[in-house]
């Protein structure tokens, strides 16, 4: 089940949204993405695509460079996956 933060990420456009409204990451690992430069959440959707949308690979990614748990980074990986099947 979606969370509510998850819903309303995939509900519109991403436009210029923090790095922090995506599902999973919080004011902890948005600062530590901010630190690897990945400062808005159409940052990291890049990463996303170029790791050619797959969960291990982006899941990996994700908890390498925050880190990240098993569980936020699935949720992350699931709420960019729900936008690009919305808006791609």
């Amino acid at each position: 089940m979606a969370s509510q933060k998850h819903r309303d990420f995939v509900a519109e456009p991403m436009g210029d949204k923090p790095v922090t409204e995506l599902a999973g990451i919080g004011r902890v690992l948005g600062e530590r993405l901010n630190e690897h430069g990945f400062d808005q959440a159409y940052v990291v959707l890049g990463q996303f695509l170029l790791l050619r949308k797959d969960e291990e690979n982006f899941t990996r990614w994700l908890k390498d460079t925050t880190p990240a748990n098993k569980e936020q980074a699935r949720d992350c990986y699931t709420c960019l996956r729900d936008w690009c099947q919305a808006f791609l």
